[in-house]
């Protein structure tokens, strides 16, 4: 029977010795951990990337519908306020201020050397829209008066005032003599037609608050 002798039953001893040995199947099931985490994190960190993807898409919507909610929320707030100045205005068209009648009242409020030269009219409106339309109007009658009385001066101007807060119309209208201010007295001049000196004052009539509720 033949004799076999292996040679290399030594280094293959070796070798299966080298195989089995523990720190090197560590080191192996440390590499296959170390390549599992690593596969995580970057599952991890594409699932992030999604995340985010979408996280930014959702917030630049909600921007949008906050954007739009809020011009639309403006543009009612401005429509309101238009449609309540706009009634407040209606309003007034059909309770605005007329020169007739003020214009009677001075033809009537005759003083003897009182000329009235010129008159101007001041209105205005001020409109609240929140909480509810409320509108306050507010009239002044400004009067250029010429006073070639013999004695021109303030006995003339008080004598006017008087007059006037005792027509009908001023009565009607709340205008006392305290509401009828004297606003300029100018100095004593000479009329160059007549000779005779005169003085020119501005009055200013104020009518009362009228205050209107939509």
């Amino acid at each position: 029977m033949p004799i076999r002798i292996n040679l290399l039953a030594e280094a293959q001893a070796a070798e299966e010795i080298r195989r089995r040995d523990p720190a090197k199947r560590a080191v192996w099931v440390a590499l296959i951990l170390i390549a599992g985490i690593a596969m995580w994190i970057c599952l991890l960190q594409a699932k992030i990337i999604v995340v985010n993807s979408t996280l930014s898409r959702e917030v630049g919507t909600l921007n949008s519908l906050t954007n739009q909610y809020t011009s639309v929320v403006a543009n009612e707030n401005k429509l309101r306020e238009v449609s309540g100045k706009l009634t407040a205005l209606n309003h007034f068209a059909h309770a605005r201020y007329l020169e007739a009648n003020p214009l009677d009242a001075l033809l009537r409020a005759s003083v003897d050397g009182i000329q009235l030269i010129r008159l101007r009219t001041d209105q205005s409106i001020d409109a609240v829209v929140e909480p509810k339309p409320v509108s306050t109007e507010r009239d002044r009658l400004i009067l250029d008066v010429k006073d070639s009385s013999p004695n021109p001066g303030n006995e003339q101007i008080n004598k006017y005032k008087q007059t006037l807060a005792a027509t009908p119309y001023f009565k009607a209208e709340h205008i006392s003599t305290n509401s009828i201010q004297l606003r300029n007295l100018g100095i004593a001049q000479i009329d160059t037609e007549t000779g005779k000196p005169y003085v020119q004052f501005t009055l200013e009539c104020v009518y009362p608050d009228k205050v209107r509720r939509q």
